[in-house]
């Protein structure tokens, strides 16, 4: 079956004209209609973003049935964090606490999506949808807590399993870890073997959004948005990759 994926750091829905634009985000997933959506920065209760759900706003007005959010940061008013779009049934959901002593609290929301059930199989997909820190000592620590984490630690190499939101990995220090030692496929990269890069959204220059895969799961294409709302609606800019799920 195919699978489109993207993933975007939407910003709060606030552009880089600070102006709270909810419909410039439904504009730009609308146009690329995935099946799945990874999303960082996602506020709830917020007075900068009018106090509303985003993650409920945006499914709602998109049409996705499945959706779960996992929040980080409790603000004196409101919190936020991430949120996982789906198309398809969210069969359970757990927000992975990837925060490293004092810094800012990070988290990556783990969700297992039921693509297809019946008498003979069913087919699932395990997906990772995090926002990593500022720092690379910061980003290894908590891509460390990932990895031993039951929700990832338990998968085989066989299990369909993708890992994308802002990885904040200029250097691209973390592919390493990634690639070679647990056997993931970097997809969100150009031929040259450089990030496609999506910050910042008016003239990207670094890769900071990616999408790292396993399993019976096949890369088909991948790219980054280049619709002109994309420039001003958020800091970075979205990713969209198809997949063929075996």
């Amino acid at each position: 079956m195919r699978l489109r994926v993207v993933t975007y750091n939407i910003h709060r829905a606030i552009g880089l004209d600070r102006r709270f634009r909810p419909e410039r985000i439904v504009h730009i997933l609308a146009h690329h209609d995935a099946d799945l959506v990874l999303l960082q920065e996602v506020d709830q209760g917020v007075p900068r973003s009018r106090q509303v759900d985003l993650a409920r706003e945006l499914a709602i007005h998109l049409g996705y049935p499945h959706f779960a959010v996992g929040h980080n940061v409790s603000l004196r008013k409101g919190r936020y964090g991430n949120a996982t779009l789906s198309r398809f049934p969210i069969a359970r959901e757990r927000n992975i606490d990837l925060t490293i002593g004092t810094r800012k609290r990070r988290g990556c929301q783990h969700t297992t999506l039921v693509l297809a059930e019946g008498a003979s199989h069913s087919s699932r997909l395990e997906v990772f949808n995090l926002h990593l820190g500022l720092s690379a000592r910061e980003r290894e620590c908590q891509i460390g807590v990932l990895l031993r984490s039951h929700e990832l630690a338990a998968l085989t190499m066989e299990t369909p399993c993708l890992i994308g939101g802002d990885f904040n990995d200029w250097r691209s220090l973390l592919k390493p870890v990634l690639t070679q030692a647990l056997g993931f496929r970097f997809d969100t990269q150009l031929s040259s073997g450089r990030s496609i890069k999506t910050y910042p959204s008016f003239a990207p220059r670094g890769g900071l959004d990616r999408l790292y895969s396993r399993g019976r799961i096949k890369l088909i294409s991948a790219r980054r948005c280049r619709l002109r709302a994309s420039r001003v609606a958020s800091d970075h800019r979205p990713l969209i990759a198809d997949y063929e799920i075996r």
